[in-house]
């Protein structure tokens, strides 16, 4: 027959050629050749196999099913999921929402977020969880390499045989070394001193069998006979002995004997002593070697007296056989996996772990413990009557704390108070009876057990809590006395450091009238400061100390002035200005540990580790002012509700209503009413020594100042549901600070002088007033104040009032609250009042409500953040009483929102915290409600579409993790609380939502595939979450129906795809193939028709035929799309071996499926796999690589090697310079790594050589041309080739890569082992003559491959700085296994190797 020329001048053939992009060198030139070739030819589809409807088969077969030995294997457990509830657990031992918040709250959102710091966690707990991961996620995997025996192999021996003794690469470890050493005398009777030593050159050398001799000589001539030897294999020890002489050591013989070396230098002599130390460690490890092998030859001797009983098998067969079984087991339970031995099981990989998700907690910042000692000024004298008592100040002191931050201007936390006062001082000041028990919570009796008024009365420790820490924090204590007069004249006396006996008695006679008369009333005296931190770390500065005490400006007193202040505290020529009052405060600061005890909160609820023992100190939290930032923001788990005031000024030099307005107080009240007769609420937080919770509180008085400047901090604790009657009252009194001597009744009547009254209302458009308010000062305070309104044109609404200097604004003052039930954002608060007009009954307008959804997106991140639980569970529940789509639709995209935020702000674990704990689906009403899941599919479907917003369609790719979670739960708690799980999977759910996943499946796969390069994150995101959802779905849903999702996927791709949208594919299957029921879901069994007697007559599938690909859908997917991937590049091929192995290494490690009996019903799902390899036995075929000869004793040429094994006879065709002028242009094919083994037109070509160093991609036949491979189709198991592995008939013929070989035969050889006898025979008795050499010729390719190389082979792998483990250790199949791929000459231990893996 005439042959084509090799180079037709065709249209055709310059179409190919023009479609090259570079044409060039050979290796670019292949390259392009393969890429025109996969894009003209390989871009068909392979055929999608529609999957069994698995419930409907699983009800047919069920009576097979329930009698199958290994049911377990083919059922899904009834216990597979359950919801749970998991009790919330606080720092604290009762709640922190008031006995009575739930019954006083009328705002929604009030409402809300008590539910929600009341509410425990619902969580959806998957028995089998532990399951779904993959291998290294198990659960009691632990590595065996420990355990693996020691083998002695004939390479290492013959290398040790061979070697010279004094070499460096033997088996010992080859130590040689050489040097000048001093020799003590080693006669025992003499005693060694220095002039007995003698200067000897030693020689350590190794002798042919493995041990060690220290030979010493008197010069560098070490051929000559040595004046003597030391034994190395009699020492026990070399230990270093100065004793004598410098640098000396000893070796310690066994006959007890020893003798005495010395070195020139240290360095010297710790050298000898590790290199001998060395030895000896290698002679012990040998003497262990022998006695381990002495044992083992001593279970040889055993085995072959059991093995002459055999012959009494026929007479005792029970016997014969009882001893085969536990044979049997003896060898299983010692039999290491087999995976075990492979590299990538042992490599420690967490990528693909879920991140640990806790429950929402209280988180604080650097914590730092406040210890108040003392504070003692220079004036001291003994304050008591008789004047019997301790020496001490001589009149009250209050001190203040509180942390100020400079870096970015502003306070930090509100204040700590503190009385230092010796007890005989505080008797001074007219007594007050306290009441814990009268605050604004009411609290439960136990709590007034465990917290004793006593240990409240007198805080000396506070914790401080830093979110940011840095050394520009400072801890401020400002100090307060009782008012006396001018600043000035209060701190004269002590700043002078003359004798003060007489002005401390003087001073303390003013201060008792004081005390008497004015006792209520501080002044400002001094400050002190101190830094906090060294570093943005958070380590303490613990030996900083407190700065002088700087007497008060009564100019400069705000916090404003104190940060001018602090901005120059470290510069000592700007501090030196400032006066100086003689005294010292002590305070010291430390770290709080975790279980700290005895403390309370900002709201005086104690912690867990509270102790009731009166004597122990109680600790209070100080609260933190945290910056309004996403990322140091909290969720809120807890209740607070704290109001801070700060009156800042008061204008009055210019007021013409009062005669006398100099020494101006503030009296700060909290009031609920307006009326007349009102009280003010008893929830001010008060002072040390006074009631813990008071009526009203007073700020710091200047002295004759008309235009007083304040500091003070006034804490109110808000009533919980606040109306517009709630309100903030000022009174403004005149005090005379004139202490007439004779002190009358009527003078102590008129201390106090009312000037004026000021308000302000708490809310104001529904929000509390937290910005800096302007007010004006009223002379009087009519009864309906409140109501007061300006009208214009001189008219008014309401009382009349007369207004201090013609309503001037003369009063500032601004608040700043600290509430979790109440938020500041006008956006979010004005959703939820919609929210609850339309829940009490008012028409819901859908444009309505979806204008203040939309506003949402305005809200502060913060506020978001802070409120992040409510928020969720709010618009979820607007989602499912949604009637509008417009509605819904804007509900998640609000929810995409809030989600994007959280990740933008590095917030993820949040979001993860809220759907597995804090996430409830609302209780089902078929008639009023919907459920979350199929609302949030159909807006999901809806944002998804091409004519939708891409912005948010893209966020929703990217976070779509958040919304599948969701989904996944909602199905979840849907299924058990309304008793759905009971039913039938497809009755589960409604046609609706089914319809719905398909749509949101279908819709989502263009994202997917189509932004991979201008997206990559979102769709790669995209892609993994929807593959955690179909996994799930597995679960819940129709099972049948969720592999028609997965084939809807799958469709999507095709071959020739770029390597990313490979990637994604096999991500995905990967995720869905690790469910934990992945083998139920494959269905192990027999569907042959009629009755099956046993499952060993099962027609077995060796190949993938359409049939098996449907009974079996998940496996047989996967190994047709491995199968398609190893016609791709090598990067492809790599990623899809890997997930193939990955799954077969966790088969081989489930402890469920342990048993032999098990393993072999799994094996049976990839028996096709072997039609795989050999479909690519040429490219797996690689031992020509190989630089030793097959056969030890021959010496046959290379080009031998080049021959398959199953034809080792068969001599290679001669290889000449020019290819047969009968190739044609299916020589491109072969070119570019793809050839038709099916075209009778393609030679057989043997070898096919090129000059180039890399060689030709063109594989050598296997010892039948490809005709005759197919002639023989007729009788081989794969009678359905026309479906089979490929879907197409183009195979490459590029060799793989030896990390891929190795992989496909670690698969290979895990089914071998793992598959039933039956199965094999079989296989054997069925498979075609081609295919049974190709099966024998991968096994051959086994034995090449796991060989094992030898130590010295190991060593010269290993790079120089990496030493070899295995040199010592020959059974270190880790470092064997990484370095002897596929390389080195065939011992007789190979295939001892195999068979020990195998059988």
């Amino acid at each position: 027959m005439s042959q084509p020329p090799l180079l037709p001048a065709s249209a055709e053939t310059r179409k190919f050629t023009r479609a090259l992009s570079k044409p060039g060198t050979a290796a670019e030139l292949r390259q392009s050749v393969s890429e025109v070739v996969r894009g003209s030819v390989l871009l068909a589809k392979p055929k999608l196999i529609e999957p069994l409807d698995y419930e409907n088969v699983i009800v047919q077969k069920k009576t097979q099913i329930l009698n199958d030995c290994l049911r377990e294997m083919l059922l899904f457990p009834f216990d597979d999921f359950q919801t749970a509830i998991l009790r919330r657990q606080g720092r604290y031992v009762c709640s922190t929402i008031p006995a009575n918040a739930q019954q006083e709250a009328q705002s929604l959102f009030v409402t809300e977020c008590i539910k929600t710091y009341n509410s425990d966690w619902h969580l959806v707990n998957y028995k089998y969880e532990d399951y779904s991961g993959e291998f290294r996620q198990l659960p009691n995997k632990v590595a065996k390499l420990d355990k693996l025996p020691v083998h002695v192999y004939e390479v290492d021996e013959e290398v040790d045989k061979d070697e010279d003794a004094a070499s460096l690469g033997s088996q010992k470890g080859g130590i040689t070394k050489h040097g000048w050493l001093y020799k003590g005398n080693m006669n025992s009777a003499i005693s060694v001193t220095m002039r007995s030593f003698k200067r000897r050159f030693f020689h350590l050398i190794q002798l042919g069998d493995g041990s060690y001799n220290l030979n010493f000589y008197k010069d560098e001539k070490i051929s000559k006979e040595p004046k003597g030897s030391i034994f190395l294999d009699s020492c026990m020890g070399v230990v270093q002995n100065n004793k004598v002489r410098r640098f000396a050591f000893e070796l310690k013989m066994q006959d007890k004997s020893s003798y005495l070396l010395a070195a020139d230098s240290e360095v010297e002599m710790e050298e000898w002593i590790t290199t001998l130390n060395k030895i000896l460690q290698l002679n012990f490890e040998a003497a262990m070697q022998e006695k381990r092998n002495g044992d083992s030859h001593e279970d040889d001797e055993q085995s072959k007296l059991e093995g002459s009983v055999s012959g009494l098998d026929s007479y005792l067969p029970e016997l014969a056989k009882s001893t085969r079984e536990a044979e049997i087991k003896l060898k299983s339970e010692s039999r290491v996996k087999l995976f075990y031995l492979d590299p990538d099981a042992q490599k420690l990989d967490f990528s693909s772990a879920e991140p640990e998700v806790k429950p929402f907690e209280e988180k604080f910042g650097k914590r730092i413990l406040v210890k108040c000692n003392d504070l003692s000024f220079n004036l001291q004298c003994c304050v008591a009557e008789n004047e019997e008592g301790p020496t001490t100040n001589v009149e009250p002191f209050f001190v203040t704390l509180s942390l100020f931050d400079i870096k970015y201007n502003r306070k930090i936390s509100a204040d700590f108070h503190v009385d230092l006062n010796h007890f005989s001082v505080r008797q001074m000041l007219a007594t007050t009876s306290p009441s814990l028990m009268n605050g604004g919570r009411q609290s439960s009796p136990a709590l007034q057990d465990i917290l004793h008024e006593a240990a409240m009365q007198y805080p000396k420790q506070g914790i401080f809590s830093v979110t940011c820490p840095h050394p520009d924090i400072f801890l401020v204590a400002r100090i307060e006395k009782v008012l006396q007069g001018s600043i000035t004249h209060g701190a004269e006396p002590y700043m002078k450091s003359s004798d003060s006996s007489k002005v401390a008695q003087k001073v303390l006679k003013n201060a008792k009238q004081a005390c008497q008369r004015l006792g209520q009333y501080r002044m400002p005296f001094a400050w002190a400061a101190r830094t906090l931190f060294k570093d943005a770390s958070g380590n303490l500065d613990k030996n900083a100390r407190f700065s002088a005490l700087y007497k008060q400006d009564s100019n400069k007193l705000s916090n404003e002035d104190m940060l001018k202040l602090l901005a120059d505290f470290r510069k000592p020529e700007k501090m030196a200005k400032l006066p100086v009052i003689l005294g010292n405060l002590d305070i010291t600061i430390d770290n709080v540990s975790s279980d700290y005890p005895n403390y309370v909160n900002s709201s005086y609820i104690p912690t867990k580790q509270f102790e009731t023992c009166t004597k122990m100190p109680i600790t209070f939290e100080v609260e933190e002012f945290v910056p309004c930032i996403p990322k140091h923001t909290q969720p809120y788990t807890i209740y607070n509700h704290h109001l801070y005031v700060y009156p800042k000024s008061l204008k009055y030099d210019s007021q013409k209503s009062f005669a006398k307005a100099r020494n101006i107080a503030i009296c700060i009240e909290f009031k609920d009413s307006d009326e007349e007769d009102s009280q003010p609420l008893k929830c001010i937080y008060g002072r040390p020594g006074g009631p813990v919770f008071t009526r009203s509180a007073f700020a710091a008085v200047l002295h004759h100042h008309q235009n007083p400047e304040f500091y003070d901090e006034i804490k109110i604790e808000l009533p919980t549901q606040l109306h517009e009657k709630h309100h903030l009252l000022f009174t403004f009194f005149h005090v005379s600070c004139d202490n007439s001597s004779k002190g009358s009744t009527k003078k102590k009547d008129v201390v106090e002088t009312q000037v004026g009254y000021s308000w302000l209302p708490l809310l104001k458009d529904g929000r509390v007033v937290t910005s800096e308010q302007h007010i004006p000062v009223s002379a009087n305070l009519p009864s309906g104040y409140l109501g007061y309104q300006e009208l214009g044109m001189g008219r008014h609404y309401g009382p009349e009032i007369k207004w201090v200097d013609g309503s001037k604004p003369l009063l500032k003052v601004s608040t700043h609250l600290v509430s979790t039930v109440y938020t500041q954002d006008q956006h979010l608060h004005n959703f939820f009042q919609y929210c609850q007009k339309t829940e009490s009954g008012a028409q819901a307008l859908g444009s309505e409500l979806v204008k203040y959804l939309k506003s949402l997106h305005a809200m502060e991140g913060h506020v978001m953040i802070a409120f992040l639980p409510t928020i969720l569970n709010q618009l979820f529940r607007v989602l499912t009483r949604a009637t509008q789509e417009e509605v819904a639709v804007n509900v998640t995209r609000v929810i995409i929102h809030v989600v994007a935020q959280c990740h933008e702000e590095g917030l993820e674990s949040h979001l993860r915290s809220y759907v597995k704990y804090a996430y409830k689906a609302e209780p089902y009403i078929a008639s009023e409600y919907k459920t979350v899941h199929e609302e949030l599919t159909k807006s999901m479907t809806t944002i998804l579409k091409p004519s939708a917003d891409f912005l948010t369609s893209n966020k929703l790719l990217k976070y779509s993790w958040f919304f599948f979670e969701v989904l996944i739960k909602s199905m979840a708690q849907h299924l058990i609380e309304n008793s759905k799980v009971k039913l039938l999977r497809n009755q589960r759910f409604p046609a609706s939502y089914h319809h719905a996943v398909e749509t949101v499946v279908n819709m989502l796969m263009p994202h997917i595939t189509q932004k991979f390069r201008d997206n990559p994150e979102a769709s790669k995101n995209a892609n993994h979450s929807l593959a955690v959802f179909i996994k799930r779905c597995f679960t819940f849903m129709d099972r049948g129906f969720v592999f028609k999702q997965i084939n809807n996927y799958i469709s999507c791709f095709a071959p020739g795809d770029p390597k990313t949208l490979f990637e994604y594919k096999f991500e995905f299957l990967r995720v869905v193939c690790n469910h934990e029921h992945y083998i139920p879901l494959n269905l192990p069994m027999p569907f042959g028709k009629g009755r099956i007697q046993r499952y060993q007559d099962l027609q077995l599938d060796y190949a993938l035929t359409d049939e098996f690909c449907r009974n079996h859908f998940l496996v047989g997917l996967l190994l047709r799309e491995v199968g398609t991937a190893l016609q791709e590049f090598r990067e492809v091929r790599l990623i899809a071996i890997g997930v193939l192995k990955n799954l077969l290494i966790k088969h081989s490690f489930d402890d469920r499926y342990a048993s032999r009996s098990h393993q072999a019903r799994i094996a049976t799902l990839y028996l096709p796999l072997f039609g795989l390899l050999i479909e690519n036995v040429q490219r797996i075929n690689v031992r020509d690589v190989s630089p030793f000869p097959v056969n030890p004793g021959s010496t046959v040429k290379e080009e031998s090697l080049t021959l398959p094994a199953v034809n080792p006879i068969v001599t290679p065709q001669k290889s000449g310079s020019t290819l047969d002028a009968s190739l044609h242009k299916d020589l491109f094919g072969a070119i570019s790594g793809i050839a038709s083994p099916y075209t009778n037109s393609t030679p057989n070509i043997s070898s096919v050589r090129n000059a180039d160093s890399r060689g030709s991609l063109i594989s050598t036949d296997s010892g039948n041309s490809l005709p005759e491979r197919n002639s023989e189709k007729s009788n081989s198991l794969d009678k359905h080739q026309q479906s089979g592995t490929l879907g197409n008939s183009l195979v490459r013929c590029d060799k793989l890569d030896q990390s891929e070989i190795k992989s496909l035969l670690m698969c290979f050889l895990y089914i071998l082992k793992s598959m039933s006898d039956d199965a094999l025979f079989t296989y054997w008795n069925k498979a075609s003559t081609s295919e049974l050499m190709d099966f024998f010729t991968i096994l051959e390719v086994c034995l090449h491959q796991f060989q094992y190389m030898g130590k010295r082979y190991i060593a010269s792998m290993l790079p120089d700085d990496i030493p070899c483990m295995s040199c010592s250790t020959p059974h270190n199949n880790t470092v064997r296994e990484t370095v002897g791929y596929g390389t080195g000459d065939r011992c007789h231990s190979s295939a001892g190797l195999i068979f020990h893996l195998l059988w």
